[in-house]
């Protein structure tokens, strides 16, 4: 009888052991698998939202960054030969000879040969939109030397500011006109010079051809008179007729 009583006391010991344990253990698994849809929809919700803030941004960030990239370094306002943005500068390098004239005033003519180097900088946007004469007002700043080869050998060296005028066309030729005015130091003398120190005088004009959207090469015709503006005598002048081929970088 106490066995029997025992046994049975354990199988319901047992029983609700059993039980209880089944029901703990549907109780997590539905818990866990209700935590695990909820993580689930959580994470999608969370990789939509992600998604959806993204597009806008990336979009938004972009469209500068191709803009941005595609200005960069450019030198024109709307493209080549539409005229020159506002911070433009160039160098140049240019060759050339003098074809000396004695006329207006001058008793020799004097032939000269000569090479310079310059600095230009464009004074603002372009001017005369619409009109035929479209364009950029330029800054420049040219050192020359060369040697006088007739009617004796002579030595010069001169500084001249310009203000130049370039016509913007469309296409890549683009044509200046020039004036400068500047001084000379020489050993040039009588009759037609007097001293070491001249001015100068350089009206002129030519066209740039871009060989690359930065790279020119510029032919140049231009007048020139030297004289001391009767400071010392004599004062007759030199002149003549000078042409210039070189190249020159814009930045």
């Amino acid at each position: 009888m106490r066995a029997n009583l025992f046994n049975q006391r354990i199988s319901l010991a047992a029983n609700w052991w059993a039980a209880a344990l089944c029901m703990i253990t549907e109780k997590t698994i539905k818990r866990i698998f209700a935590s695990f849809i909820a993580l689930w929809a959580a994470e999608a919700t969370l990789l939509e939202t992600r998604a959806q803030s993204t597009l806008p941004l990336t979009n938004t960030v972009s469209t500068p960054e191709v803009n941005l990239g595609s200005d960069k370094g450019s030198i024109w306002e709307k493209g080549v030969g539409e005229g020159f943005r506002s911070t433009t500068y160039s160098f140049g390098l240019s060759a050339g000879a003098t074809y000396g004239v004695s006329s207006f005033g001058s008793v020799q003519a004097h032939d000269l040969a000569l090479i310079s180097l310059s600095y230009g900088h464009m004074l603002g946007h372009v001017w005369g939109e619409g009109h035929w004469y479209r364009g950029n007002l330029e800054f420049r700043l040219e050192l020359f030397t060369g040697a006088q080869f007739s009617p004796s050998k002579e030595w010069f060296v001169g500084l001249t500011p310009h203000l130049r005028y370039d016509f913007a066309t469309g296409t890549r030729w683009i044509p200046f006109v020039d004036a400068g005015a500047g001084g000379t130091a020489t050993s040039i003398g009588p009759p037609d010079l007097s001293g070491t120190f001249e001015f100068n005088l350089e009206p002129g004009t030519g066209i740039q051809w871009f060989l690359k959207d930065n790279v020119a090469l510029t032919l140049e015709a231009r007048y020139v008179h030297w004289s001391c503006a009767g400071i010392s005598n004599p004062n007759l002048g030199l002149n003549g007729v000078t042409g210039m081929l070189g190249l020159s970088f814009f930045f």
